[in-house]
């Protein structure tokens, strides 16, 4: 059924796959499929996912021993993400006119019906939660900046779609959209894709957030991101694109060469509070971010997207929603790998002040990209 309140329509279908696992359709149009529903196996992967307490960093480590099967760099004339092409050879998708595509994760990290594990010395229950997997178009060749605006703000709504479902099932506390690309962050399929994490717990990550942005609100009576755009956009050194409603970033604070900060311009904490116009202009400026980080040294940058969000166990209006970009490559042909610093004491070091990698991706040229 399409959502006829956006400027966009966003029309979904859902299905079961031969497995058990479920498969949502999502498209511009209505949604028209012209094969069987496939699943690379019939079987089903047992998954029994466990969750042990760090006692020292005080936050949970995920275990899940059946992803070691998983697959790995396949050949390209077998993609799993592509649409079906041998009934005798089936991926996860079906063939047929749509836009976007979630489906349960085959080889999950986390799963709603995790077994309790057996007792340990170690502080040890169920990995419980979920994970999906969104690819982004049927053009196994693609990047996520080669979608339209229109399938971006698609894109945008898929997100906030997955994280209301996740919230009225009243499990899951906290969920996080990303996308890892390049084999240098280690992706193991090239086809454009994402994946949502959804957890039953608040992470360290998160919940540090609303720490600090609950703290910057009792000190100062404002958002914090209210705060962080008016003073942003009058000192404009480090902004890289504005569009009104949402705009791009290297962040003062930036902790990879070129990291690069989306955000909407108000107070908004879930994608699913943007309204149609903030939707767009967000869809356009990750885009046209993503399109400059590829522009900037003539490759296909690797990088990680990470889509923060509210934990949804209560309301909290003082989280700034907002999209992080971490790029890998410093400079032309060298990698920022996580040094002693990083890793152990937790301190990122910067080769790059930010006004500077601003500046630098302001000045690309977004011809032929």
């Amino acid at each position: 059924m399409p959502d006829l309140t956006a400027a966009h329509p966003v029309y979904q279908q859902e299905f079961t796959k031969p497995d058990g696992r479920p498969l949502t359709l999502y498209g511009l149009r209505p949604i028209e499929v012209t094969s069987e529903i496939p699943s690379p196996s019939p079987e089903a992967v047992d998954a029994r996912p466990v969750m042990r307490w760090h006692p020292l960093r005080g936050e949970w480590v995920m275990y899940a021993a059946h992803r070691m099967g998983r697959t790995f760099l396949p050949p390209p004339e077998y993609n799993p993400l592509a649409p079906t092409s041998d009934p005798a050879h089936p991926t996860e998708l079906p063939r047929g006119n749509y836009d976007l595509a979630v489906f349960a994760n085959r080889f999950p990290s986390l799963t709603l019906n995790a077994p309790k594990p057996p007792p340990g010395t170690a502080h040890t229950r169920a990995g419980t939660g979920a994970c999906e997997v969104v690819v982004f178009s049927q053009n196994a060749d693609g990047r996520l900046s080669d979608l339209s605006d229109a399938r971006m703000s698609l894109l945008l709504s898929v997100w906030a779609d997955r994280t209301s479902r996740f919230a009225a099932g009243g499990i899951i506390k906290s969920v996080l959209a990303f996308e890892n690309r390049g084999m240098e962050v280690g992706v193991t399929l090239q086809h454009p894709h994402g994946q949502i994490y959804a957890y039953d717990h608040l992470p360290p990550v998160a919940t540090r957030m609303l720490e600090m942005a609950q703290q910057h609100h009792t000190e100062s009576g404002n958002a914090w991101i209210t705060d962080f755009v008016a003073v942003e956009r009058d000192a404009g050194e480090r902004i890289v694109h504005d569009e009104g409603a949402a705009l791009s970033i290297v962040p003062p604070f930036a902790r990879y060469t070129y990291e690069t900060w989306i955000l909407p311009t108000r107070p908004v904490s879930l994608l699913s509070e943007l309204n149609d116009e903030e939707r767009d202009a967000f869809g356009r400026v990750l885009k046209d971010a993503l399109l400059r980080l590829d522009a900037l040294f003539g490759v296909r940058m690797p990088y990680l997207l990470t889509v923060h969000q509210a934990p949804l166990d209560a309301a909290h209006p003082e989280f700034p929603l907002h999209i992080e970009l971490y790029p890998y490559l410093r400079a032309p042909g060298r990698m920022k790998y996580l040094a002693g610093t990083e890793q152990g004491a937790g301190e990122f070091a910067n080769d790059k002040f930010p006004e500077v990698a601003a500046a630098e991706l302001r000045a690309v040229s977004l011809e032929n990209v």
